[in-house]
């Protein structure tokens, strides 16, 4: 009897062993909508513009980082095509585009999940002397989700600058790559390095030679994000770019004045982000969470402003009317569970303007004309 079930968990074992193993198949992409360009404003010769792509992405793109840069290519050769790339261009990319590599090499059943929870389980089982190194030490309220990130985080911060380093100089851009969950991120050598200790989500900054500036940490993670992050404790950085001194505040972060006192000087602001679950914008505001609720707001607008219309007064375009512009860039697709929801929004000398709200990939671009010359 012992022989028998020592051959079943020999025989299951291996058979797991061999799972973990296949990749994603390549296979047909599953069809999506088509991508909208879509002009905020007036173009304007040889003005500079700030251009958000609001990808449509889904959990197969994760499958590996050629998956990955193949999918963003293909907006950006988009964009270039409408003749809305320049070396005057900084592009913005949305908030956790980076986080989701923690999938990236893992078996087919990661990616045949119903739930981010089944992908995590299969990422951490495809890993697990890593997982188990890091668990065992874990001090995380989620140790699970920490214990996997910190054991696929070298090679996360490898094929995140992969990406967005050889968009940035194939497309000769300036590029805001969104955000990634890292330890205790840096950058060494012009090499985004992961560190020890607490994750931080965090954007950088990509320039048209390839090289890195950053981190930016995010300073208020939400509810969801606090089991497994930490909150950044800034500065928060002023980084000098073609198009002027930029500043990044990273989702929930431009909803607090605090924020933006630490980029007092900036001229740019753009803000990646991710709204989740589906249809949130047309459901009433839920008021702030992950954080205290800052003095300047009216507690009568919890539950009577809809959560798109509480993102239009109490983020950019809310508090970003003093820039010279700004940019907010949402995510949208399919990646498990997990739902999304959002609007391009932008400002331009303290006028709010605002994309179409699609469940699509949409490409927006503003272009920096001078407050004399309209829109």
């Amino acid at each position: 009897m012992i022989r028998k079930l020592l051959l079943v968990a020999v025989l299951v074992t291996a058979t797991l062993a061999i799972l973990l193993r296949i990749p994603l198949p390549e296979g047909a992409a599953a069809p999506e909508p088509p991508v909208l360009l879509e002009p905020l404003n007036k173009a304007e010769a040889g003005s500079a513009n700030l251009v958000s792509i609001q990808p449509y992405l889904t959990s197969e793109d994760y499958a590996s980082v050629e998956r990955l840069q193949r999918k963003l290519r293909g907006y950006l050769t988009q964009g270039r095509s409408a003749g809305w790339l320049s070396e005057q261009t900084l592009v913005v990319f949305p908030e956790h585009i980076g986080t989701w590599l923690v999938a990236e090499g893992e078996s087919f059943l990661a990616f045949r999940s119903d739930s981010t929870t089944g992908a995590l389980f299969w990422a951490a089982l495809g890993n697990l002397p890593d997982f188990l190194r890091h668990w065992r030490d874990e001090t995380a309220a989620d140790p699970f989700a920490a214990a996997l990130f910190k054991s696929k985080a070298g090679a996360m911060a490898e094929q995140y600058q992969q990406v967005f380093s050889t968009l940035a100089r194939e497309f000769g851009v300036t590029l805001v790559a969104g955000s990634i969950a890292l330890p205790s991120p840096s950058i060494e050598r012009d090499q985004i390095r992961a560190g020890t200790g607490a994750i931080y989500n965090s954007s950088f900054v990509f320039f048209a030679d390839g090289s890195v500036a950053g981190p930016v940490r995010k300073l208020y993670p939400i509810d969801s994000e606090l089991p497994f992050t930490q909150p950044g404790e800034g500065p928060l950085p002023i980084i000098d770019t073609p198009l002027g001194r930029l500043g990044v505040l990273i989702c929930a972060d431009s909803w607090y004045p605090q924020a933006w006192r630490q980029l007092e000087g900036a001229e740019l602001v753009a803000v990646p982000s991710y709204s989740s679950p589906d249809g949130i914008w047309d459901r009433p505001w839920g008021g702030y969470n992950g954080a205290a609720t800052p003095a300047d707001i009216s507690g009568r607008d919890v539950g009577t402003l809809s959560e798109g219309e509480a993102w239009r007064k109490y983020a950019l375009a809310g508090r970003g009317k003093h820039l010279r512009a700004g940019i907010n860039t949402f995510f949208r697709g399919e990646l498990w569970d997990l739902g999304d929801d959002g609007r391009t929004t932008a400002v331009l000398h303290g006028e709010v303007l605002q994309g179409e709200r699609r469940d699509g990939a949409v490409i927006s671009s503003l272009w920096l004309v001078e407050k004399n010359n309209g829109n």
